[in-house]
Protein backbone atom coordinates (compact mmCIF):
# COMPACT_ATOMS: atom_id res chain seq x y z
CA UNK A 1 0.00 0.00 0.00
CA UNK A 2 1.24 3.65 -0.28
CA UNK A 3 0.51 6.43 1.64
CA UNK A 4 -1.60 9.09 1.77
CA UNK A 5 1.05 11.42 0.87
CA UNK A 6 1.87 9.59 -2.41
CA UNK A 7 -1.52 9.38 -3.30
CA UNK A 8 -2.07 13.03 -3.33
CA UNK A 9 1.05 13.61 -5.19
CA UNK A 10 -0.07 11.47 -7.88
CA UNK A 11 -2.58 14.42 -8.72
CA UNK A 12 -0.99 17.54 -6.57
CA UNK A 13 1.96 19.44 -6.18
CA UNK A 14 3.14 19.12 -2.25
CA UNK A 15 4.91 21.98 -1.51
CA UNK A 16 6.37 22.07 2.39
CA UNK A 17 4.69 25.48 4.05
CA UNK A 18 8.25 26.06 5.75
CA UNK A 19 12.00 25.79 5.06
CA UNK A 20 12.91 22.46 5.38
CA UNK A 21 15.32 19.78 4.29
CA UNK A 22 12.88 17.09 6.05
CA UNK A 23 11.04 16.49 2.73
CA UNK A 24 11.95 16.86 -0.46
CA UNK A 25 8.96 18.77 -2.15
CA UNK A 26 8.67 20.84 -5.08
CA UNK A 27 9.25 24.26 -3.58
CA UNK A 28 9.11 25.87 -0.52
CA UNK A 29 6.78 29.09 0.36
CA UNK A 30 7.87 31.22 2.99
CA UNK A 31 6.30 34.41 4.58
CA UNK A 32 8.27 37.13 7.19
CA UNK A 33 7.36 34.58 9.75
CA UNK A 34 8.95 31.70 8.28
CA UNK A 35 12.08 33.24 6.88
CA UNK A 36 12.94 34.47 10.23
CA UNK A 37 12.60 31.27 11.35
CA UNK A 38 14.46 29.71 8.30
CA UNK A 39 17.92 32.04 9.23
CA UNK A 40 18.03 29.83 12.22
CA UNK A 41 18.80 26.56 9.94
CA UNK A 42 22.26 27.28 7.83
CA UNK A 43 21.52 24.38 5.34
CA UNK A 44 18.84 26.20 3.64
CA UNK A 45 19.56 27.87 0.65
CA UNK A 46 18.11 28.67 -2.78
CA UNK A 47 18.34 29.85 -6.13
CA UNK A 48 17.58 33.47 -7.05
CA UNK A 49 16.04 32.07 -10.51
CA UNK A 50 13.56 29.98 -8.49
CA UNK A 51 12.20 33.43 -6.03
CA UNK A 52 8.65 34.10 -6.31
CA UNK A 53 7.54 37.44 -4.75
CA UNK A 54 4.82 37.07 -2.51
CA UNK A 55 2.28 39.75 -1.98
CA UNK A 56 -0.57 40.18 0.50
CA UNK A 57 -4.07 40.27 -1.56
CA UNK A 58 -5.94 43.95 -1.25
CA UNK A 59 -6.28 45.76 -4.55
CA UNK A 60 -2.94 47.34 -4.20
CA UNK A 61 -1.25 44.19 -3.79
CA UNK A 62 -3.20 42.63 -6.97
CA UNK A 63 -2.74 45.93 -9.30
CA UNK A 64 1.13 45.12 -7.76
CA UNK A 65 1.52 42.05 -9.27
CA UNK A 66 -0.45 42.90 -12.11
CA UNK A 67 2.33 45.20 -13.05
CA UNK A 68 5.27 42.56 -11.99
CA UNK A 69 3.27 39.75 -14.04
CA UNK A 70 3.69 41.75 -17.20
CA UNK A 71 7.28 42.28 -16.04
CA UNK A 72 8.22 38.74 -16.04
CA UNK A 73 7.98 38.67 -12.52
CA UNK A 74 5.93 35.43 -10.86
CA UNK A 75 3.46 36.26 -7.78
CA UNK A 76 2.45 34.29 -5.59
CA UNK A 77 -1.14 36.14 -3.91
CA UNK A 78 -1.18 35.01 -0.24
CA UNK A 79 -3.96 35.95 2.75
CA UNK A 80 -6.69 34.88 0.71
CA UNK A 81 -9.89 34.25 2.28
CA UNK A 82 -12.42 35.07 -0.50
CA UNK A 83 -13.59 34.22 -3.86
CA UNK A 84 -13.82 37.99 -4.53
CA UNK A 85 -9.84 38.00 -3.79
CA UNK A 86 -9.60 35.01 -5.71
CA UNK A 87 -11.55 36.35 -8.94
CA UNK A 88 -9.68 39.59 -8.85
CA UNK A 89 -6.31 37.80 -8.97
CA UNK A 90 -7.01 35.80 -11.79
CA UNK A 91 -8.36 38.44 -13.78
CA UNK A 92 -5.03 40.37 -12.92
CA UNK A 93 -3.19 37.24 -14.68
CA UNK A 94 -0.67 36.16 -11.35
CA UNK A 95 0.96 33.02 -11.27
CA UNK A 96 -0.31 31.44 -8.16
CA UNK A 97 -2.95 32.14 -5.47
CA UNK A 98 -2.77 30.71 -1.48
CA UNK A 99 -6.18 30.11 -0.24
CA UNK A 100 -6.19 29.57 3.35
CA UNK A 101 -8.25 27.24 4.32
CA UNK A 102 -7.25 26.35 8.12
CA UNK A 103 -7.27 30.32 8.91
CA UNK A 104 -10.88 30.52 7.72
CA UNK A 105 -12.23 27.45 9.40
CA UNK A 106 -10.47 29.18 12.62
CA UNK A 107 -12.76 32.47 12.42
CA UNK A 108 -15.86 30.29 11.53
CA UNK A 109 -15.26 27.82 14.62
CA UNK A 110 -14.88 30.66 17.08
CA UNK A 111 -17.54 32.65 15.90
CA UNK A 112 -20.04 30.25 15.65
CA UNK A 113 -19.18 27.22 18.30
CA UNK A 114 -19.94 24.43 15.57
CA UNK A 115 -17.38 21.59 15.21
CA UNK A 116 -17.13 20.91 10.98
CA UNK A 117 -16.67 17.62 9.39
CA UNK A 118 -14.67 17.65 6.84
CA UNK A 119 -16.83 18.03 4.04
CA UNK A 120 -18.29 20.93 5.80
CA UNK A 121 -15.61 22.62 6.57
CA UNK A 122 -15.91 26.66 5.59
CA UNK A 123 -11.83 26.80 4.72
CA UNK A 124 -12.32 23.61 2.44
CA UNK A 125 -15.54 24.90 0.67
CA UNK A 126 -13.67 28.13 0.03
CA UNK A 127 -10.71 26.95 -1.85
CA UNK A 128 -12.81 23.96 -3.35
CA UNK A 129 -14.76 27.13 -5.14
CA UNK A 130 -12.10 28.84 -6.30
CA UNK A 131 -10.62 25.93 -7.69
CA UNK A 132 -14.01 24.93 -9.90
CA UNK A 133 -14.36 28.42 -10.92
CA UNK A 134 -10.70 28.32 -12.44
CA UNK A 135 -10.69 25.22 -14.40
CA UNK A 136 -14.42 25.79 -15.71
CA UNK A 137 -13.34 29.47 -16.85
CA UNK A 138 -9.65 28.37 -18.23
CA UNK A 139 -7.48 30.59 -15.52
CA UNK A 140 -4.17 29.83 -15.55
CA UNK A 141 -3.30 30.72 -12.25
CA UNK A 142 -2.80 27.88 -10.33
CA UNK A 143 -4.33 27.23 -6.69
CA UNK A 144 -2.55 26.67 -3.87
CA UNK A 145 -4.29 25.42 -0.66
CA UNK A 146 -2.72 26.45 2.37
CA UNK A 147 -3.04 26.79 6.29
CA UNK A 148 -4.59 23.49 7.30
CA UNK A 149 -5.58 22.66 10.47
CA UNK A 150 -5.43 19.06 9.91
CA UNK A 151 -5.24 16.24 7.29
CA UNK A 152 -9.00 15.55 6.48
CA UNK A 153 -8.59 19.48 5.09
CA UNK A 154 -6.04 18.24 3.16
CA UNK A 155 -7.71 15.31 1.63
CA UNK A 156 -10.55 17.12 1.03
CA UNK A 157 -8.60 19.01 -1.66
CA UNK A 158 -7.00 16.05 -3.49
CA UNK A 159 -6.50 17.12 -6.54
CA UNK A 160 -5.51 20.59 -5.90
CA UNK A 161 -3.05 22.77 -8.12
CA UNK A 162 -0.70 22.53 -5.21
CA UNK A 163 -0.97 21.97 -1.53
CA UNK A 164 1.18 23.90 1.16
CA UNK A 165 1.40 21.48 4.15
CA UNK A 166 3.13 22.02 7.44
CA UNK A 167 6.29 19.66 7.98
CA UNK A 168 3.93 17.64 11.17
CA UNK A 169 1.04 16.71 8.54
CA UNK A 170 3.42 15.92 5.97
CA UNK A 171 4.50 13.47 8.12
CA UNK A 172 0.83 12.42 9.31
CA UNK A 173 0.15 11.84 5.93
CA UNK A 174 3.17 9.71 5.12
CA UNK A 175 2.64 7.56 7.90
CA UNK A 176 -1.25 6.74 7.11
CA UNK A 177 -1.89 4.18 4.45
CA UNK A 178 -6.03 4.13 4.02
CA UNK A 179 -6.99 4.94 0.36
CA UNK A 180 -8.44 8.21 -0.43
CA UNK A 181 -10.15 9.53 -3.30
CA UNK A 182 -9.40 12.65 -6.05
CA UNK A 183 -12.09 15.64 -5.00
CA UNK A 184 -10.88 18.11 -7.47
CA UNK A 185 -10.23 17.99 -11.16
CA UNK A 186 -10.52 19.70 -14.58
CA UNK A 187 -12.51 17.19 -15.49
CA UNK A 188 -15.37 17.88 -12.86
CA UNK A 189 -14.74 21.84 -12.68
CA UNK A 190 -17.62 22.09 -15.66
CA UNK A 191 -20.02 20.66 -12.66
CA UNK A 192 -19.50 24.79 -10.68
CA UNK A 193 -22.40 26.69 -11.55
CA UNK A 194 -20.85 30.23 -10.77
CA UNK A 195 -21.06 32.28 -13.80
CA UNK A 196 -17.92 34.21 -14.71
CA UNK A 197 -17.33 37.51 -13.22
CA UNK A 198 -15.32 40.36 -12.72
CA UNK A 199 -14.85 43.37 -9.91
CA UNK A 200 -13.80 46.76 -10.29
CA UNK A 201 -12.27 48.34 -7.03
CA UNK A 202 -15.05 49.57 -5.54
CA UNK A 203 -16.76 46.65 -5.92
CA UNK A 204 -14.17 44.68 -4.72
CA UNK A 205 -13.62 46.72 -1.17
CA UNK A 206 -16.92 47.07 -0.69
CA UNK A 207 -17.93 43.34 -0.89
CA UNK A 208 -14.28 42.64 1.29
CA UNK A 209 -15.75 44.96 3.73
CA UNK A 210 -19.32 43.08 4.08
CA UNK A 211 -17.15 39.91 4.75
CA UNK A 212 -16.46 40.31 8.96
CA UNK A 213 -14.28 37.07 8.27
CA UNK A 214 -12.02 38.79 4.90
CA UNK A 215 -11.90 42.16 7.13
CA UNK A 216 -10.38 40.61 10.11
CA UNK A 217 -8.23 37.64 8.58
CA UNK A 218 -6.36 39.90 6.08
CA UNK A 219 -5.94 42.72 8.36
CA UNK A 220 -4.17 40.30 11.04
CA UNK A 221 -2.28 38.39 8.64
CA UNK A 222 -0.74 41.72 7.33
CA UNK A 223 -0.13 42.76 10.60
CA UNK A 224 1.62 39.72 12.11
CA UNK A 225 3.45 39.60 8.68
CA UNK A 226 4.21 43.22 9.02
CA UNK A 227 5.74 42.29 12.90
CA UNK A 228 7.66 39.45 11.99
CA UNK A 229 9.24 41.69 8.74
CA UNK A 230 10.39 44.13 11.34
CA UNK A 231 11.89 41.22 13.74
CA UNK A 232 13.94 40.00 10.20
CA UNK A 233 15.06 43.24 9.36
CA UNK A 234 16.06 43.92 12.99
CA UNK A 235 17.97 40.51 13.40
CA UNK A 236 19.51 41.32 9.82
CA UNK A 237 20.82 44.74 10.58
CA UNK A 238 22.35 43.17 13.94
CA UNK A 239 24.20 40.61 11.88
CA UNK A 240 25.82 43.28 9.60
CA UNK A 241 26.78 44.70 12.76
CA UNK A 242 28.45 41.91 14.18
CA UNK A 243 30.27 40.59 10.39
CA UNK A 244 31.15 44.37 10.25
CA UNK A 245 33.18 44.31 13.62
CA UNK A 246 34.89 41.11 12.83
CA UNK A 247 36.01 42.11 9.27
CA UNK A 248 37.29 45.79 11.45
CA UNK A 249 38.88 43.41 14.23
CA UNK A 250 40.66 41.12 11.52
CA UNK A 251 42.00 44.75 9.78
CA UNK A 252 43.59 45.79 12.78
CA UNK A 253 45.03 42.38 13.43
CA UNK A 254 46.36 42.17 10.12
CA UNK A 255 48.00 45.59 9.98
CA UNK A 256 49.78 45.31 13.64
CA UNK A 257 52.75 43.40 12.50
CA UNK A 258 53.78 46.54 10.16
CA UNK A 259 52.97 49.14 12.81
CA UNK A 260 55.50 46.70 15.39
CA UNK A 261 57.88 46.64 12.47
CA UNK A 262 57.58 50.18 11.84
CA UNK A 263 58.41 51.38 15.68
CA UNK A 264 61.00 48.79 16.34
CA UNK A 265 63.21 50.51 13.67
Amino acid sequence: MISVLDQIKQWTTIVSDSATTEFHSQDATTNPSLILEATKNPQIGIDKSRVMIKIATTWEGIQAAKILEKEGIQCNMTLIFSFVQAVACAEAGVTIISPYAGRILDWYTKNTNKTYKSSEDPGVISVTNIYNYYKKHGYKTSVMGASFRNTAEIEELAGCDFLTISPKLLSKLKNSYKKIERKLSPDTAHRYLESKTTYDEKTFKWKLNEDAMVTEKLSEGIRQFAKDGRALMSMLRQRLINETAIVNENTELFDQPSQEVEASS
